[in-house]
């Protein structure tokens, strides 16, 4: 099962990928840009819950819809790249088993823990 999830998100990585080539694009622009929503990973330097938070809000997909959405609408090219790489960069790291945080710490998420003795 672990396998075939995977293989869903990298099906949705790549589509983000073709998303975004859709807009014109540079690809090397996603290449610099998929990592920016680790930004969220800051809160931790507050606390686990603080952490979880703010790193839920850049890697939550439903989010990242609602931004490009939200593009779409006030028909904003910049903010529609802003969802689809949202939407990219969490079915990145949904493909390697890092997933949505629980506030009990940074290695607990919803796809399970993440170290040698959890999924990843």
């Amino acid at each position: 099962m672990k396998n075939l999830l995977r293989l869903e998100e990298g099906a949705m990585f790549i589509a983000s990928i073709y998303l975004l080539s859709l807009h014109e694009t540079f690809w090397w622009v996603y290449l610099i840009l998929v990592l920016g929503p680790d930004i969220g990973m800051l809160g931790y330097l507050i606390n686990d819950k603080a952490g979880a938070v703010s790193y839920n809000a850049f890697h939550h997909k439903g989010i990242a819809i609602a931004v490009y959405a939200m593009g779409i609408y006030i028909q904003n090219e910049l903010i529609q790249i802003t969802g689809v790489i949202l939407f990219g960069h969490s079915s990145m790291d949904r493909m390697f088993g890092y997933g949505l945080k629980y506030f009990s710490g940074f290695k607990n998420t919803h796809l399970g823990m993440i170290g040698r003795r959890g999924n990843v």
